[in-house]
């Protein structure tokens, strides 16, 4: 089957597009990457989504028309990546789409109950690209007591398990994520849950400071130096304490809370900010390593992908604190960095066509296994 799929991440630094073949369903999967892309998120969009996210008022003609825009704009993206493949959206057997997190609020308290929201209209999808959509994967796993996060370690296990080697598949998209696929070849053995900030307070730093998106290539990190009161802070986050499984956000870890960081260290260089914040994500993944994870599976290899695996600072800080792991990239082991979350999609709504449950529940805590996603037949 020809399918598209299509991941906005917490980073908002664009929408990735994977155009893919895939066979067969469960352990029996077969997936073959035929063309990626990433295309740029208006700033007026980033705007919106960031509003909603950092819980401001906001009216509810602007989340719907919201909603609506991102559609268009998703659908926009599966007719480039055809139009680049030379084929009709129409051909396509399904879209998937992840949608744009607005608000993730797994833990229920006093004010709210257990929530998350993705936006990126199926039905608009749909009625643009004449094709099948399936979305909103996230909502009937924290339905079932879930943190709807994360959900692709179903596709980890699918695509990466090897009995030869115990493996960490650790995402740097806005916020970092593992999984952890053991030797085991068993997926009642699987670890996984958010290690924290990845991309998102670093991308924060450097449009504070230098007007930038993102430090390319980690150079800015490279060239300052560790904050070592900044460092001592940010080791006593709540975050790290907080048990497996878990997940997290940019309501945690955004632009507020960065703010409030810069307001502090004001009187520091802004290179050497940029090098503690880069620090701490790689801190964070090793953190939760030797806290938890060592205890249950020794890492042969710790694979990364998303935006922050071109990031040579991070990889540096990670081989630093984790010398017994074997540090690499996607690209090491014949896959695409980039495209890795658009694809673990493509997977997770193949299985929702074939009827099966694909959440992991050692990862997300849901009380049972689920079907994940809704589908919106083509017009």
């Amino acid at each position: 089957m020809l399918s598209v799929g299509i991941m906005s991440g917490t980073s908002l630094d664009g929408i990735d597009v994977a155009l893919c073949e895939i066979l067969g369903s469960g352990t029996d999967t077969s997936v073959r990457l035929i063309e990626f892309d990433t295309y740029d998120l208006p700033q007026a969009i980033q705007e919106k989504v960031r509003q909603c996210a950092a819980n401001e008022f906001i009216r509810p003609a602007d989340l719907s028309s919201l909603n609506f825009e991102l559609g268009e704009l998703f659908a926009d993206g599966v007719k480039q990546i055809c139009q680049k493949a030379r084929i009709e959206t129409t051909e396509l057997d399904f879209v998937a789409s992840h949608g744009q997190t607005i608000y993730h609020h797994p833990f229920p308290n006093n004010e709210y109950v257990a929530n998350t929201m993705q936006l990126g209209e199926s039905g608009v999808i749909a009625a643009r690209c004449g094709c099948t959509v399936i979305s909103d994967f996230r909502v009937i796993d924290v339905a079932l007591g879930g943190q709807g996060a994360p959900l692709v370690p179903y596709s980890e296990y699918v695509v990466y398990a090897d009995k030869n080697k115990s493996r960490g598949l650790q995402n740097l998209g806005g916020i970092g994520n593992i999984t952890i696929v053991p030797n085991t070849m068993d997926s009642n053995d699987i670890v996984a849950f958010d290690t924290g900030p990845a991309n998102m307070m670093i991308d924060s730093a450097m449009k504070h400071y230098f007007q930038k998106n993102y430090d390319k290539g980690g150079e800015s990190a490279l060239s300052g130096e560790f904050i070592p009161q900044l460092q001592a802070e940010l080791k006593g986050h709540p975050y790290l304490k907080l048990p497996i499984p878990k997940s997290t956000g940019r309501e945690m870890f955004g632009d507020d809370y960065v703010a409030s960081i810069l307001e502090r260290y004001k009187s520091s260089k802004a290179e050497d900010v940029v090098a503690t914040l880069t620090w701490f994500t790689a801190y964070c993944i090793s953190y939760h390593y030797y806290e938890y994870v060592e205890k249950i599976h020794t890492l042969d290899e710790l694979i990364i992908s998303g935006g922050g695996s071109h990031n040579k600072a991070i990889r540096k800080y990670l081989s630093e604190l984790m010398p017994e792991v074997s540090i690499l990239v996607q690209e090491d082991i014949g896959f695409n960095s980039d495209a890795k979350e658009a694809i673990a999609f493509v997977i997770l709504a193949n299985e929702t066509l074939h009827k099966q449950p694909s959440n992991v529940l050692s990862a997300t805590g849901a009380s049972k296994p689920a079907i994940l996603g809704k589908i919106q037949y083509a017009p």
